[in-house]
């Protein structure tokens, strides 16, 4: 794609050994390799392998090298670089192949001597809008501040970067010192306070005067909503005057930008005002959740000094880890690594100091290993509120076939087919209301199309949402629905919902607050904020005192009935329960579906248990021993006639019942039409 247009793209290791940084203009000649016959490096580190020469020989073969050269390796999850400190023959560049001498030197690399930062813009995925904003805002001003002098503006004096942790802000912060070369100091916020007076504000002063001493230099803060709280919300003086101190510092910058403070937080709106005007903070960066294309893009990164197996799939691993973000992604791809590191414990030798080179060599990281890792590594958005995601699948639904599909086009579709959606301009429902007698099915179908969309699951149960305490209940709404769009594509499931969304004015429940937490849930489903990526089911047996306000179309699009089964759906869910279960031959589950008229899924599931309880029994107490009962458990089966007592003892929802909810249902279809 770049042909033609007199570009290169080189990584910052190269940049970095060639001198030259981004956007710079440069002469690319041919020049010939000489064989090289030694070469000796320094690592940043001690590599602790035995026979390492021969090792780094092998993965550094037909690398072209010239003397002050950074190598980066990646060796056992370690990030180690190599400086070249000679090569023989002493010519511009020369080949290693595998007669060439490695000599490995105890000195220090000059990589270990730079006290900036050894992160480049390739380190980062899935930031490229951001990183072309900060380095307009910082790398210009820092490089080439006559820019700004002859447009006779100022430069900007801070950049707030801010977003979810993990993200990568500051590993942003990082890369923007390393690229510039400039000086970088780094403040974590509850460092700087002392219980001593004014001790605090000596400390910033300290790092600011340093920092013009120094300059170009960054100076930044990590979690700064630590030492810049809003002043009328602390009630300690020691906060209140680092503010003012920060305040003062930041206007008494010199312009032209030769000193930038780069703030980082998880919390903008935690920080004082008087910070985030012009002057001090100037532009604020969102560096949010990446999407699939980042989530490639910081895969590739964490898995560039990996041996991978050629089964692994990065872009299936990408389109599966919805939510994540990069520090998620990074824990992932350690703790693949981790497992395939346990299948060659076995052959280390913990006696000897060094690992030999042929096992190194062996070790090799399959998709497997990230299947696995995906069980125990989640997104750290979801930590607070996931709930563990069911396995349910369609197929332990028992009919039901019109409502699954609804689901499957309302949710998994847009997952699956995004592009076709995007082609068509369509809009997938943001809610969708489950409603029907109790027992019959919504809180599974909930389940399994949590779990066959691959999307994060969170789960509400309608009465613990509300407090006593005033704006408690509408804070955990839009806790809920903050988290699931971070995490998006998320599903947030809303069991009982007529608990806390009755109808207003009815005098159902505590009104107050059920009121606001109406009003603050058709905000979050249909404000000014669009839902994206997020679907709401809820699940109720009594729609009827459901807000109507939130069953109209862009809030819950969907209504769907939910009716006890049909004969054909009985025989299926029958089925289903009983698959695992070893029936006798006289058990014949056509005619339990026929006398189970009335049943709904919860009541067969109630059936199936029961006979299964009453085998149990009859078995236990014909053994005599709990020796001679656990002996005979292979021959234990259940008969026709423990299905027969079981009818006898779950009885269907009465009709009386069943009629009413019908009746409710028949009403609510015909108001909301």
């Amino acid at each position: 794609e770049d042909y033609g247009k007199g570009l290169i793209r080189i990584d910052g290791y190269i940049r970095n050994n060639a001198g030259v940084s981004i956007d710079e203009k440069v002469t690319v000649m041919k020049i010939e390799a000489k064989k090289a016959v030694k070469v000796t490096l320094t690592p940043t580190e001690p590599l602790r392998i035995m026979g390492a020469e021969e090792y780094l020989r092998h993965l550094l073969e037909g690398r072209v090298v010239t003397r002050g050269d950074l190598i980066p390796l990646g060796i056992m999850g370690r990030k180690i670089d190599l400086t070249v400190i000679s090569v023989q023959p002493p010519a511009s560049a020369v080949i290693i192949s595998s007669d060439t001498e490695i000599v490995i030197s105890e000195g220090k690399s000059k990589a270990a001597i730079r006290e900036i930062p050894r992160v480049t813009y390739e380190d980062i995925g899935g930031l490229s809008e951001a990183i072309k904003k900060i380095r307009e805002m910082v790398e210009l001003p820092l490089k080439y501040p006559e820019l700004f002098e002859r447009l006779g503006v100022d430069a900007p004096k801070g950049v707030l970067l801010y977003g979810p942790p993990g993200t990568g802000k500051t590993l942003l912060a990082k890369a923007v010192a390393n690229e510039t070369n400039a000086t970088f100091f780094s403040i974590s916020g509850p460092e700087i306070m002392s219980k001593y007076y004014g001790e605090s504000e000596e400390r910033l002063r300290e790092i600011f005067k340093q920092a013009e001493e120094n300059a170009p230099s960054i100076i930044f803060i990590d979690e700064i909503d630590a030492i810049a709280p809003k002043r009328e919300e602390v009630t300690g003086e020691v906060e209140k005057r680092v503010v003012s101190q920060l305040l003062a510092l930041m206007d008494g910058l010199k312009p032209r930008g030769r000193v930038v403070v780069i703030g980082a937080t998880n919390r903008p709106n935690a920080l004082d005002p008087a910070l985030r005007r012009p002057g001090r903070f100037d532009r604020e960066i969102e560096i949010g959740v990446p999407n699939k294309k980042g989530r490639l893009e910081i895969l590739q990164i964490h898995t560039r000094g990996m041996p991978l197996a050629d089964d692994v799939d990065l872009e299936r691993i990408a389109s599966i880890t919805h939510g994540f973000v990069g520090a998620d992604i990074e824990a992932l791809c350690k703790e693949a690594a981790i497992r395939a590191l346990r299948r060659i414990i076995p052959e280390i030798d913990f006696e000897k100091e060094k690992i030999p080179a042929e096992i190194l060599n062996k070790i090799s990281v399959t998709m497997n290993d990230f299947m696995e890792a995906l069980r125990d590594v989640e997104p750290s958005a979801m930590r607070e509120v996931l709930v563990e995601v069911p396995s349910v699948k369609w197929d332990d639904v028992g009919g039901l076939k019109e409502a699954k599909l609804e689901l499957q086009e309302a949710v998994e579709w847009p997952l699956k087919y995004s592009e076709i959606f995007e082609h068509m301009d369509a809009r997938p429902p943001k809610g969708i209301l489950l409603y029907g007698p109790p027992g019959t099915g919504k809180t599974l179908l909930a389940k399994a199309v949590a779990n066959e969309s691959e999307a994060n699951f969170i789960s509400i149960k309608g009465p613990e949402v509300l407090s006593k305490w005033v704006g408690e209940s509408e804070r955990a709404i839009r806790e809920v629905f903050r988290k699931a769009k971070q995490a998006a594509p998320s599903i947030i499931f809303f069991d009982e919902i007529d608990a806390i969304a009755p109808v207003r004015g009815s005098g159902v429940g505590d009104s107050n607050v059920t009121e606001r937490v109406i009003s603050q849930l058709l905000t979050e489903m249909d404000g000014l904020e669009e839902l994206r990526g997020v679907v709401v089911i809820a699940a109720t047996n009594r729609p009827d005192i459901v807000d109507p306000a939130l069953l109209r179309p862009g809030r819950f699009d969907k209504l769907l009935y939910i009716p006890p089964p049909d004969l054909e759906a009985r025989k299926e869910i029958l089925k289903i329960h009983t698959r695992k279960k070893p029936l006798a031959d006289d058990v014949d589950l056509d005619e339990i579906t026929k006398r189970t008229e009335g049943y709904t899924g919860a009541d067969l599931e109630a059936v199936c248990n029961t006979a299964v309880m009453l085998a149990i029994r009859e078995h236990i107490a014909k053994s005599g021993n709990p020796e001679e009962a656990r002996k005979n458990a292979e021959k234990l089966k259940v008969y026709r006639r423990h299905f027969e007592e079981a009818l006898r003892r779950v009885k269907p929802i009465s009709q009386r019942e069943l009629e009413m909810y019908e009746k409710i249902s028949r009403e609510f279809s015909r108001r909301v039409k």
